[in-house]
Order: structure tokens, then sequence, then C-alpha cells
């Protein structure tokens, strides 16, 4: 156990001891820790400090609007709907991007419909 460790648990037991850890809110339940275990370690306390504060890292922003435009898009009156889905669809691929994956739009079930819908319209 590294030294900086070594002192927290220390501060930690003592803490106990005094009675300063007890009658806290959860106490006896199990901590809800977040699953940090894509964010590289070097920032993850960076992370969790801006997260505390209401912000959010890039990606996260990102799926946070894309989870918001998914969800309006279903209020929308159908003649708005087309506009919308060229948003969200914007937003999907700047997700993509900012995970540094390549995007298979074959894969993308809309797109692959649409593909097909349009194939077939020309085998006619």
């Amino acid at each position: 156990m590294n030294p900086i460790d070594q002192i927290a648990e220390a501060r930690i037991r003592d803490a106990i001891e005094r009675g300063e850890l007890s009658g806290l809110p959860g106490e006896g339940r199990p901590l809800q820790l977040d699953d940090d275990s894509a964010i590289p370690e070097e920032l993850r306390a960076a992370y969790r400090i801006l997260k505390n504060s209401g912000f959010l890292p890039p990606e996260l922003q990102l799926r946070k609007e894309l989870r918001d435009a998914e969800q309006l898009l279903g209020l929308l009156p159908e003649s708005e709907r087309s506009r919308a889905r060229v948003r969200l669809e914007l937003l999907q691929l700047r997700l993509a991007a900012s995970r540094c994956q390549p995007i298979n739009l074959l894969l993308e079930d809309r797109y692959r419909q649409c593909l097909l819908d349009r194939l077939d319209g020309v085998q006619k």
C-alpha cells in the first residue's frame, strides 16, 4: 500500500474510533459507486470533481444531448420529425467520432433499412 493510502486508512480508522462516521446518511447500505473504468486513471479525479460540480465531460454531455433528443423526437408531430432526426444523427456521429471508433453504417438499423428500401426501389 502506498503512503497516501496508508495515511487515508489511518485517518478513517481514527474517525471510526471517535464515532465521527456514525449516523451518516446511507450508513449500513452499500455504496453506489460510478463505473469509471472507461475513464483513464489519471483523469478520474478531475472527472469526478467536474461531475460533482454539475459539469459533464464532453462525451457524457453528448450522450445526454442524444438521450434528450431521442425523447423529444417521440413527442414531435410527424411533419417535424425529419429535421429532428437529422440533428439526432449528427449527435450520434459526434459521439462516435469522440470515441475514436470507426463507424460501420451498415450495422446501424435505420441506415441499413433506408439503404434496403432505396435498393428495393431501384430494382423494381
